[in-house]
Order: C-alpha cells, then sequence, then structure tokens
C-alpha cells in the first residue's frame, strides 16, 4: 500500500523519521530484552511527514540499540526512492550512524547530546526541522490505539511484528479512503 501512495506521489519522501517505542512483554519469548522498565520489545517506525507508516522492525528492547536499529528498519521499507532526510531525536547521536546515512545518500538531522566529546556536526539551522518531529510520535499514539500493541502477549516475535503491520495496514488504508 505505501508503494501504492507513492506511485501516485500522496508520500513525501523529503522529511522523514525514525524512532522506537517500548512495549512490556507479559510473556517470554524471542526478542524480549530486560531494561530499566521491565522485560520488553522495541518497535522502531519509520514514516513520512503526514504519519504514514512506511516500515516498522522489532527487536529486544536492551538499552542503547537505537543505533543499530534505524538500519534494519530503514532497509525493511519497500520503497523503491529514498529518504532525502530523516529526523530523529538526542538517541540517535551517532557520528557512525550519520556516515552510514550519507553513503546511502540520506542526510541525518539529530540533536547533539549533552555529553557529547567530539566536535558538533549539525548547525541550529537544519535543526528547525526537529520540531516536527511530532509526527513519529503521532504514528505511535495511532498504533496504540490497537490493544494488543500495548502489551505484547505474543510468545513469537513473527506473530508480534504481524499485528504490528496489521496496525500499520489500517492506519495505511485511513489514509487511502
Amino acid at each position: 500500500m505505501a508503494e501504492d501512495l507513492e506511485e501516485r506521489g500522496e508520500i513525501d519522501l523529503s522529511e522523514c523519521y525514525v524512532d522506537g517505542t517500548f512495549v512490556v512483554a507479559k510473556k517470554r519469548g524471542v526478542c524480549v530484552g530486560k531494561t530499566k522498565r521491565g522485560k520488553g520489545t522495541k518497535i522502531m517506525a519509520f514514516s513520512d511527514g503526514s504519519s504514514v507508516p512506511l516500515a516498522v522492525h522489532t527487536q529486544s528492547a536492551s538499552p542503547h540499540e537505537e543505533i543499530t536499529l534505524v538500519e534494519a528498519t530503514l532497509a525493511s521499507s519497500s520503497l523503491k526512492e529514498k529518504s532525502k532526510r530523516l529526523i530523529e531525536d538526542k538517541a540517535y547521536d551517532s557520528d557512525p550512524l550519520d556516515e552510514a546515512l550519507l553513503e546511502q545518500g540520506i542526510e541525518m538531522l539529530a540533536p547533539h547530546r549533552k555529553n557529547r566529546k567530539k566536535k558538533k556536526t549539525q548547525d541550529g539551522r537544519k535543526l528547525r526541522r526537529y520540531k516536527r518531529r511530532w509526527k513519529i510520535e503521532r504514528l505511535f499514539a495511532w498504533l496504540q490505539n490497537f490493544r494488543r500493541l500495548v502489551v505484547r502477549y505474543e510468545y513469537k516475535d513473527e506473530n508480534f511484528l504481524g499485528l504490528v503491520q496489521i496496525g500499520c495496514i489500517v492506519i495505511l488504508l485511513r489514509k487511502c479512503l
């Protein structure tokens, strides 16, 4: 469906957003990791400027994995074109990730962390776009309207990922119709 929206020109890939959210897992299973908030799974999503989900990925919610999950989330997208800019929050401030995305032709916009030791690479003008990051948060709010996605009851990761993808399909259908 996202491919159909792309062909009709209803998806704007000039600014896209990536973020992750935490889901509490009630059962043990694959891709359930320990965090400070308990055991859980992380849902990573990639969306365009109108909060249309373009790709989702689930993984264990171990801390500090956001940087490695961005590339897996972008790889799960089935779009022909790539985004020009990727807007992220402070958790994704990483020079290796920035270089990897630049090799793919994607400009990363993420504010620097306070404790950054290396020289700053972002200037304030481009970071004005960061104010529109609420659009990816709106996607997670839409996904959390589905009760099965708020708490993970499934043992297998494939089943939970399937439920997340069904939720994204419902959001895409609402956008198409």
